[in-house]
């Protein structure tokens, strides 16, 4: 690996107008440091991705291109989602880079961190994490959830790296390690530890939002853990089955409980523990069918085989 290997910093963009004048401005300084310390290639870029934006988004990074060409862009159709974002601007990157790093664009993940990250690739890692070293600036609330979203999704047999989000450096042979995933339910912080290759990590502290509001509140949390764990693990099925061994288990305790009150001539059993179980057995089977309707819809999905995203244009002067 040479010391003058082209990074492109990969930033999926989503409404940014507020914040990407700033986080440009952060970022070229970034990538000028890089390039003036011959740790990256002149050929180096940042690409943002614009993932069907309704403000002035994409005319900011045209704007953008067109005075300094060290920023590209990526224009698709329409809204996509994050991870179908992202995982376009990587596969853009992929064969113009010998390595790219993924961030959000509200910067709350550290600039700084960009120079350890890329020690490690030179130290000979592929794929290098970015991972919060605390969550001391979080609400007890938000704290309290983020971190039992990474320990259910592990739990559920979802294995991801804890307090890592989308902020990591991937080698070029990790990128076309991603490449050959080829379903359409993405969940990148699932999907790259399964590639292999030798990883490190990179501790940063997170800092506030500057501008404009979170992309990630508790309900689209929680969408986003369903959707982690149904596309990686089977798990909640197994435990369907085993749910239903233990009340096929509890019937049969029942049923000789109830001969055993029979035979001894007592046979007035109570009405409450009856609408109780007739509830309780409803509400599991509901709530079974749900789990098994979610990989039913991931099924039909996959089968579609409908592509990703669709790009309806590239700014990018290769270095």
């Amino acid at each position: 690996m040479s010391m003058s290997d082209v990074l492109y910093i990969v930033v999926p963009c989503y409404n940014e107008e507020e914040v990407l004048p700033e986080t440009s401005r952060r970022l070229k300084e970034k990538m000028e440091a890089l390039v003036a310390a011959g740790t990256v290639s002149e050929g180096s870029r940042i690409l943002f991705v614009n993932d069907g934006s309704q403000d002035r988004t994409w005319e900011i990074i045209s704007a953008l291109h067109a005075a300094d060409p060290v920023f590209s862009g990526v224009d698709l159709t329409r809204n996509r989602g994050h991870q179908n974002a992202l995982l376009a601007g990587l596969m853009t990157a992929k064969d113009r880079c010998d390595m790219a790093i993924s961030m959000d664009a509200d910067l709350q993940d550290d600039v700084d961190a960009v120079d350890k990250m890329i020690e490690e690739y030179h130290a000979g890692c592929d794929i290098v994490y970015g991972v919060r070293s605390s969550r001391k600036k979080d609400t007890f609330f938000k704290r309290f959830t983020a971190e039992g979203f990474y320990r259910v999704m592990n739990l559920l047999g979802a294995e991801t790296v804890f307090n890592h989000a989308d902020y990591r450096l991937m080698s070029r042979r990790a990128l076309e390690g991603l490449s050959q995933f080829k379903e359409a339910n993405l969940f990148l912080r699932g999907m790259v530890p399964m590639i292999g290759y030798r990883s490190g990590t990179v501790e940063y502290e997170r800092g506030e939002r500057f501008a404009g509001e979170s992309k990630y509140p508790l309900k689209k949390m929680l969408a986003f853990a369903m959707e982690g764990i149904t596309s990686l693990s089977v798990k909640p099925l197994r435990m369907i089955t085993g749910l239903g061994a233990l009340i096929f288990l509890i019937a049969a305790v029942m049923l000789a409980y109830s001969v055993y009150r029979w035979a001894v001539g007592d046979t007035v059993l109570g009405w409450a523990s009856l609408m109780c179980s007739v509830w309780a057995i409803g509400g599991l089977i509901l709530l079974s069918l749900g789990v098994i309707g979610e990989y039913i819809g991931k099924i039909y999905l996959e089968t579609k085989g409908r592509p990703r995203f669709l790009i309806r244009e590239v700014l990018d002067d290769e270095g």
